[in-house]
């Protein structure tokens, strides 16, 4: 198996658990804070799914933010400079942005120079191509971990997929 196929089966696989757990979130779980603000469920799986997108672009430049794009939603570490609070994304539309870029993925691994010695972003100096994806994909598992915990937690049962279906 080439790196890039192992790389789009694991990006696939981990986006496939991050869509399970954005399914099973119960309504009163998404907006839901638990001491963790501005980390409600919506935008720990709307961070983990934008910054999965963006990162498979070979360089900041190459990407384009979707159409729902929120600065304020993707930072799960700061409130919104300007106090107003994101619009809260509903599930549908997580759920459409996961498949989007599950959609896209394979062609997109392909793209990459995986050989290329910069990452393709400015925070991230030093970084390979590739080290950059190995990056991406532990950013994503840690965000799915969260997300199952914070189900499990409510009681909701989460299911270990080794590969996307």
């Amino acid at each position: 198996m080439s790196t890039k196929a192992a790389l789009t089966a694991q990006y696939l696989g981990t986006l496939a658990m991050l869509r399970q757990s954005v399914e099973r979130c119960p309504a009163d779980l998404w907006e839901k804070t638990a001491g963790m603000r501005p980390r409600q469920f919506w935008r720990i799986a709307y961070h983990a799914t934008y910054y999965t997108d963006l990162y498979l672009a070979q360089t900041e430049a190459d990407f384009t933010d979707p159409p729902h794009y929120q600065e304020e939603a993707t930072n799960l570490w700061a409130e919104p400079k300007d106090g107003v609070q994101p619009r809260t994304l509903t599930p549908d539309e997580v759920l459409a942005y996961i498949d989007d870029v599950m959609a896209g993925l394979p062609a997109r691994v392909e793209a990459l120079d995986l050989e290329a010695p910069e990452s393709g972003y400015h925070w991230y100096p030093g970084f390979t191509k590739l080290e950059h994806q190995f990056l991406n994909l532990r950013h994503l598992g840690i965000h799915v971990g969260q997300l199952q915990e914070l189900l499990m937690g409510a009681g909701v049962d989460v299911s270990w997929l080794s590969r996307a279906k």
